[in-house]
């Protein structure tokens, strides 16, 4: 049994789906942890929820959890698309990813799967989360759940995570940020490579994490070309 996480998909199903059966080469019994924002800005938003969901009717152990863009989903349903800071092209890609005209229309199941997921993971070894953790609180796992899958600065603390690694997406970095992270062992690690920025030459990876033997997977994106404004 292997346990790999990865993050930020947004939408490039053909990358995703590349690293989990080319790359990765996941087998049933591995078990991939998702760290959140499967949707927005890339070409296929409904196609990467569809494989999760494949994935899961397969047999594949995933563990998926909430992030930001993930949220918008939820809050574009629950207080109207004036709550969304998306920007119009954004929206307009996502809708037409689900074949619908208002967020409201998204079919059920999806917004169901959205709705149920964690925004926080423990494990033994690791802190499974979106964006971070609030460092300034004496108890950690009392970070609220916006926090969690937004907050965008943090000062980690290898005494405060009691032993585990913090892994989180939310903020692309560079390819060499990653790899120092995971060499140095931080307490603190980022897996996203802004995978979906693929015009920006410090991004544009899908970076798999292997959460045993600290290995990383690189995979440039597949999905191109689509609109994106660079990072």
């Amino acid at each position: 049994m292997a346990r790999y996480a990865l993050t930020d998909i947004h939408g490039c199903l053909k990358t995703f789906q590349m690293m989990v059966e080319e790359i990765l080469r996941l087998q049933p019994n591995d078990h991939l942890y998702l760290l959140g924002d499967y949707i927005n800005k890339g070409p296929d938003s409904k196609g990467v929820l569809d494989y999760i969901f494949s994935l899961q009717r397969q047999g594949y152990q995933l563990t998926c959890l909430r992030g930001n863009h993930d949220q918008l989903l939820l809050d574009a349903v629950d207080q109207g698309e004036q709550a969304v800071w998306l920007t119009p092209e954004d929206k307009q890609k996502t809708l037409e990813n689900f074949g619908v005209g208002q967020f409201s229309q998204i079919p059920a199941q999806y917004l169901s799967f959205v709705r149920n997921l964690p925004v926080l993971v423990v494990l033994e070894d690791y802190v499974l989360v979106h964006a971070g953790l609030d460092f300034s609180l004496p108890n950690l796992l009392a970070t609220e759940n916006y926090t969690l899958m937004n907050i965008k600065r943090m000062q980690p603390s290898a005494q405060k995570l009691s032993g585990r690694t913090l892994v989180h997406g939310h903020l692309p970095v560079p390819k060499a940020t990653i790899e120092k992270a995971v060499k140095k062992k931080k307490a603190a690690i980022n897996l996203d490579a802004g995978c979906v920025y693929y015009k920006n030459e410090e991004f544009g990876q899908l970076c798999g994490f292997n959460l045993d033997t600290w290995q990383l997977y690189w995979l440039p994106n597949q999905d191109t070309p689509y609109f994106i404004k660079v990072k």
